[in-house]
């Protein structure tokens, strides 16, 4: 069987990292994913995701990641039911982080890994793969002014 998902979004809130009675790390947090389409009035739609980081993944989203940073998640879908106060059933369905990578560079952000600008759901997000913090790239960009390009 297989049961993989990537996606990439812009963290909704900044994560929050707990600790389960036998001391393991989990954070959850929410991602909003920009749909390839516009709504019939013009406007830009996106999904919200609910996802579950463990041990090593979930320290390090809690210590790099903050509201509006564009984050790749790689991980598999996963609903679980629970009861809620009332005994009512309910299902929740997150992914379960595998892997999460930076979505977009350092200089992307206000200059530090603690801010990031909040998105703006009326227009395309912007920002690419990045890599992860200290990593050079050894790619220039290119500006639309240059013209064709060199391949």
């Amino acid at each position: 069987m297989l049961n993989k998902i990537i996606l990439m979004g812009r963290l909704v809130k900044d994560p929050e990292l707990r600790r389960t009675q036998s001391g393991t790390a989990v954070t959850s947090f929410r991602i909003a994913v920009d749909r390839d389409f516009k709504s019939q009035d013009g406007s830009k739609q996106a999904d919200f995701f609910d996802v579950v980081a463990w041990r090593g993944t979930a320290e390090f989203v809690s210590k790099y990641f903050t509201k509006g940073r564009m984050a790749i998640v790689e991980g598999r879908l996963q609903t679980r039911d629970w009861t809620d106060r009332e005994g009512g059933k309910r299902v929740a369905t997150e992914i379960v982080a595998d892997n999460i990578y930076f979505g977009d560079s350092k200089r992307d952000g206000a200059g530090d890994y603690g801010s990031a600008p909040a998105p703006s759901y009326s227009a395309p997000a912007a920002g690419g793969y990045g890599s992860p913090a200290g990593g050079h790239s050894d790619f220039a960009e290119i500006g639309e002014e240059d013209g064709e390009l060199p391949f």
